[in-house]
């Protein structure tokens, strides 16, 4: 039997795991856990997925044969003291996330629960927030105040014995203690020991694209691909005013090869297409971009460039043809001068 994923899951997944808006110098560490149950497993599977800023860097599964930490880049793979800690953190988490199931199990069926917790640090590498959230069933259930002392609980039966355990346990004491210690000093760690791979700055390939619509004009779409980090931004300008309220823009989304891509489009009237720029910023570029469409040229425009091509060609050739005809010459007078003949 599989696991069915309620789509109520599938976008809180998405939310968490989007990429980072983070402003220039600010970094975070994040751990997203999933427990999956089904009555007809004896224990819930469990899976961890770790991301600094936008770059996935471990992942564990309870299901995994190894029940270990898996890394996902080279400086954590190399560490094995580090993998190993992760590894007995992991399986504590899997024990925690079974009894978290018990308290919330009442109904019949499968279950889902997710964490998402983690630390955020500023251009200082100072503490800036901590976060612990969770999901029940790809609800809302508990989480930590912002000031990390304090459990909010949604108004459940389930939800409001989860926080008075916690609350007599002392958890937010734990998880304060992490996030502002431990989870700081982890994230300037991975930042000092990859930074060849999380802080590097991948300009962003551009260009622009003409799709005609039917109802007359066209949309123009400006493209940014093969970009890192994630943040960028794309704005349209007629006439060098700014149409942020009239066009059309997609999130960042992961390219598949740990780059990201993103697109903005706007519709412009038949024939004006030139009086639009595409304006492009990110910290990959030694200055902002600024793009237009660029109409193909018609077949006779590109005949005559061949023509043209092929004349210039042409001439360059014999000139280089009569530089070395003159040059031969030349040689040829300085070294016989008695070979010359007079005719009279």
């Amino acid at each position: 039997m599989r696991f069915t994923v309620p789509c109520a899951l599938v976008l809180l997944l998405a939310d968490a795991l989007a990429p980072t808006q983070n402003s220039a110098g600010s970094h975070s560490l994040r751990y997203f856990t999933t427990s999956l149950y089904d009555p007809e497993f004896r224990k819930p599977r469990i899976t961890v997925v770790s991301y600094v800023d936008n770059t996935q860097i471990l992942s564990f599964d309870s299901k995994a044969a190894s029940q270990r930490v898996e890394p996902r880049v080279p400086f954590i793979a190399e560490d094995g003291e580090h993998l190993e800690e992760l590894t007995r953190i992991s399986r504590r988490i899997l024990i925690a996330g079974q009894e978290t199931l018990l308290i919330s199990l009442t109904a019949t069926g499968s279950h889902t629960i997710q964490w998402l917790s983690g630390c955020d640090i500023g251009p200082d590498h100072r503490f800036l927030r901590g976060y612990k959230n969770v999901g029940y069933e790809g609800q809302d259930y508990i989480s930590l105040t912002k000031d990390l002392h304090s459990w909010i609980a949604v108004d459940t039966k389930e939800a409001q014995i989860t926080r008075r355990k916690w609350e007599a346990a002392g958890t937010a004491m734990l998880w304060r203690s992490f996030l502002e210690g431990t989870c700081v000093e982890w994230l300037l760690k991975y930042l000092d020991e990859g930074k060849e791979v999380l802080q590097r700055a991948d300009p962003p390939k551009t260009n622009v694209t003409h799709h005609p619509r039917p109802e007359g004009g066209a949309t123009l779409k400006c493209w940014a691909l093969g970009f890192y980090p994630a943040d960028i931004t794309l704005t349209w300008q007629r006439d060098e005013e700014d149409l942020t309220q009239n066009m059309d823009l997609i999130e960042t989304r992961p390219a598949g090869d740990g780059t990201f891509q993103k697109w903005a489009a706007v519709v412009v009237p038949a024939g004006e297409e030139q009086r639009y720029t595409c304006h492009v910023l990110h910290e990959g570029l030694p200055e902002p971009l600024v793009l237009k469409w660029e109409p193909p040229l018609s077949p006779i425009s590109l005949i005559m460039g061949i023509i043209a091509g092929l004349i210039l060609l042409g001439v360059l050739v014999a000139g280089a043809v009569a530089a070395i005809v003159m040059r031969k010459s030349a040689g040829l007078s300085a070294t016989k001068p008695w070979n010359i003949i007079y005719v009279v």
